[in-house]
């Protein structure tokens, strides 16, 4: 407080200093002595004048006597008057100014008084009124039940859902999450991070179980992004609790490769990784890095044929692709780049398994499939593009696919 005041006592000294110096300086009274002063000068050469007449004869001695009294009278006149103006202009200046120096400091403090918050000048007020600023339990509790009221009448707004979904599950309101989750993705379509969010709290509220709806969100969020983080820790939990260590352990080799190795949930894989391996009696490996081919994979490149060039951009997704040779057309391992990574090198292997149940070391012959979708979805919408491979060995290391269609 002690510096507030003496800040404002130095701008208001400041103000007054300001204002002073034009009131006290005598305009009017100096302008007055130069006006005389000039009279004078005239009046002088008026008689020189008249002496210059009546020495050559122009004047007669009363014409120069009456002219001489007439310019001595203005004279007389002007120098009666001078003084007056400078006494009136010099009082009513100091007056003024006197008033000034009084009234600027009293009108500002009263001003603040008024207008301003005194009371924010004591730190002890300060934090209180800190503390009226932060949300209690109840006031979120109320802005959360004003959303939900609003969505009712509004059951078309999409972000609102969302973010109504995610308040509930902050709140531990599980059955009221789940029920937003599902009108949020509903409504928003390709999100793999609200479809994991969604699988999480519908396990959570089910006994902690993945098994069942919530492993089919964890596997549509992965075809739409096979390294969405969250994704890859559910499948891999998922495939541990049934105990099938391998592709635990391919999930979370995966998801390992994404994390700062010196990170919290860093070590926290490392460690249920070989936890996995242990029960599993998977020999310890390399975990993070590119794995050598195995029998198991298919490798090959993709690349976009130069006549369709105009009709990408850098940026939309290219999902890369193995389906069975024959029967079923669902994806069995997807990897996931951009226009502007083609041509791209690719290695699809059961890491990348939409399903466990379904993996590509299950199969004798595929074929590989690249698309470039506008939209990010992995489904074929019209207007994207796509190019399909002939069969190939489960195994290969050379498969090359060139996207040159265009889906009608």
């Amino acid at each position: 407080m002690t510096v507030f005041v003496l800040i404002a006592v130095v701008m208001a000294a400041a103000a007054v200093v300001w204002v002073l110096p034009p009131l006290l300086r005598r305009r009017s009274a100096d302008g007055g002595v130069a006006g005389a002063a000039t009279n004078l000068a005239v009046y002088r050469d008026q008689l020189a004048e008249l002496d210059s007449d009546l020495s050559i004869g122009t004047l007669s001695a009363a014409q120069y006597e009456q002219a001489k009294l007439e310019i001595e009278r203005r004279v007389l006149d002007e120098g009666g008057g001078e003084g007056a103006p400078e006494i009136q202009v010099s009082r009513n200046a100091r007056w003024t100014a006197l008033v000034l120096a009084a009234a600027i400091p009293l009108c500002a403090a009263s001003i603040y008084w008024l207008l301003g918050n005194p009371d924010a000048l004591s730190p002890q007020r300060a934090g209180v009124a800190r503390g009226e600023h932060e949300l209690s339990t109840q006031q979120i509790e109320t802005m959360v039940a004003k959303l939900a009221a609003r969505l009712e009448q509004n059951p078309d707004d999409a972000k609102g859902w969302v973010m109504l979904a995610r308040s509930y599950m902050a709140m531990q309101r599980l059955p009221e999450a789940v029920a937003a989750y599902a009108k949020a993705t509903a409504l928003v379509k390709d999100d793999a991070g609200l479809l994991a969010d969604y699988a999480d709290v519908l396990a959570t509220s089910t006994g902690r179980s993945l098994e069942g709806r919530p492993l089919e969100l964890v596997m549509q969020a992965l075809q739409l992004d096979p390294n969405h983080w969250k994704a890859l820790a559910l499948a891999g939990t998922a495939a541990f609790n049934r105990k099938d260590y391998k592709t635990a352990v391919a999930y979370w080799e995966k998801l390992l490769q994404h994390l700062p190795p010196d990170s919290e949930f860093g070590k926290s894989m490392t460690a249920s990784i070989a936890e996995a391996r242990q029960l599993g009696g998977i020999k310890p490996g390399a975990l993070p890095g590119p794995q050598p081919a195995t029998a198991a994979s298919v490798r090959g490149t993709v690349s976009l044929s130069p006549a369709l060039a105009g009709k990408v951009a850098p940026a939309d997704t290219v999902f890369i692709f193995t389906r069975a040779a024959e029967g079923s057309r669902q994806p069995i391992a997807v990897v996931r780049r951009q226009v502007k990574d083609l041509p791209a090198g690719f290695t699809l292997d059961d890491s990348q398994a939409m399903s466990p149940g379904m993996k590509l070391s299950n199969f004798s012959e595929v074929v590989v499939g690249a698309l470039v979708s506008k939209s990010g979805s992995a489904t074929p919408q019209s207007g994207d593009l796509q190019g399909i491979s002939q069969k190939v060995k489960v195994g290969a290391t050379d498969v090359r696919v060139v996207i040159d269609l265009v889906v009608p």
